[in-house]
């Protein structure tokens, strides 16, 4: 048992010393619903505050992480079937010159070649031509199952004006796990 305990304070330790080394300024895990959206974006306010980023700088960062927070709220999928609750994983780093938004939720397998084309398109498209895409999208897209109508991904590479940074990490024949990663600039 004593081991086990200093290898979990390891764990704890090393854990704390790389979101210190990454300025990872918050980190949560767990169902993402409207009350942890509210919760983690008044956090990240006071955090920017406090460290006297710009109000563009404060908008943006906010914009993205309420766009990345209901992407998970609404689309998230679940490894247990049994359980319909929305789980991924948060986390806000500062840079030298930009904020990083990472999120990551489990996805069904049959979804991902769709979802990675789409990013994949949303990431090759200029600013004029994002524009024109969200302004087809609010006209003609349809609105899934779950509320969406894809406008998510093209509003975070509008306001950011990066190209989305992701991940699919397939974790067994049914799920994988989606990481994706918003970069804000500072200046």
């Amino acid at each position: 048992m004593e081991q086990e305990s200093q290898m979990f304070l390891e764990v704890v330790y090393q854990f704390y010393k790389t979101m210190t080394t990454n300025e990872i300024s918050l980190v949560y895990e767990g169902e993402i619903t409207q009350e942890i959206t509210k919760i983690f974006t008044a956090m990240t306010e006071r955090n920017l505050e406090k460290n006297a980023e710009s109000n563009t700088v404060q908008r943006k960062v906010f914009h993205v992480m309420v766009e990345c927070l209901q992407n998970i709220s609404k689309h998230a999928d679940s490894l247990n079937e049994d359980r319909a609750e929305r789980r991924g994983i948060v986390m806000v780093s500062k840079g030298d010159d930009s904020y990083n938004i990472i999120t990551g939720n489990i996805i069904k397998n049959d979804k991902v070649p769709d979802m990675k084309k789409n990013l994949e398109y949303i990431n090759s498209l200029d600013k004029e031509s994002l524009s024109a895409l969200y302004k087809q999208q609010m006209r003609e897209g349809s609105i899934s199952d779950r509320g969406g109508a894809g406008l998510g991904f093209i509003d975070i590479v509008k306001k950011t004006g990066s190209k989305l940074i992701f991940q699919f990490k397939e974790l067994n024949s049914e799920v994988s796990f989606f990481i994706l990663t918003s970069t804000i600039k500072r200046n």
